[in-house]
């Protein structure tokens, strides 16, 4: 069955969280296509109903009908319900209410030009302690090599992969610019700031590998900034998880 945004032509919807942007993406676009409808309307009866053949002596009594304060009035109203009863709670869930760190799947990523790199804390979900001290051109993201979880976390590039049906937690930063995380399908976007951790949050509702894009201007090679997430089982994310913890597939700050 298809949902709201495949009949809008819309970006595909595959989060849990998408419904509600949706909705008010289709609110505030009906206002607009009714006022629109209803000035151009208006502006027609006026060229019509105040034509100079029909009135060749100016009237300066002027209107004395209130119907247009009623009208604006009523516009002011729909518009407060648009933003009370749509918006106020999208933002709301969008940015206050975030899920907590243990029932989610918690991904550090980090933006460079021209690329996204997802740092995963392996199988044990303990993050490697971390010093810009200690950052170099074989250890980008400043890890501790004396901390035991060192040899556990792994860094892949460019292709994440997450558990469906499971909220995704995303701490995003930046190695140089400022950059915009963008994955549209999850209806999510976040400007990605250098040194600070901006957090980031969607829940996926089904399967399958969707784009990311760059939303913000960093570069010649903007164009290129892309990356997917797949979308997978929770025993086949439990299985990749394993599979990179084991290969060490990012040890000291390595690449996938």
């Amino acid at each position: 069955m298809k949902n709201l945004s495949d009949l809008l032509g819309l970006p595909h919807d595959a989060s849990m969280q998408g419904a509600g942007t949706d909705h008010l993406i289709v609110a505030v676009h009906a206002l607009m296509f009714i006022l629109f409808a209803g000035w151009i309307s208006y502006f027609i009866f006026v060229l019509v109903r105040f034509h100079n053949t029909r009135n060749p002596k100016a009237d300066y009594t002027g209107v004395k009908s209130h119907a247009t304060t009623y009208l604006e009035i009523s516009v002011a109203m729909i518009e407060a319900v648009l933003l009370v009863g749509f918006a106020i709670p999208v933002w709301s869930r969008a940015v206050e209410q975030f899920p907590t760190e243990k029932e989610s799947t918690v991904i550090r990523v980090v933006a460079q030009q021209f690329q996204w790199n997802a740092w995963y804390p392996g199988t044990n979900g303990v993050f490697v302690k971390a010093d810009p001290k200690l950052m170099a051109g074989d250890n980008l993201f400043g890890w501790d090599k004396t901390d035991p979880n060192f040899k556990n976390n792994f860094v892949v590039a460019k292709d994440f992969v997450v558990p469906v049906k499971k909220p995704v937690l995303i701490y995003l930063s930046s190695l140089d610019v400022i950059h915009s995380f963008a994955c549209r399908p999850m209806r999510a976007m976040q400007d990605a700031v250098p040194g600070i951790a901006i957090p980031l949050h969607f829940t996926p509702a089904e399967t399958g590998t969707y784009q990311i894009n760059c939303a913000q201007l960093c570069g010649s090679g903007h164009y290129a900034m892309r990356g997917t997430i797949k979308v997978v089982s929770p025993d086949d994310y439990k299985k990749w998880v394993a599979s990179k913890t084991s290969s060490g597939g990012g040890v000291g700050g390595g690449f996938e």
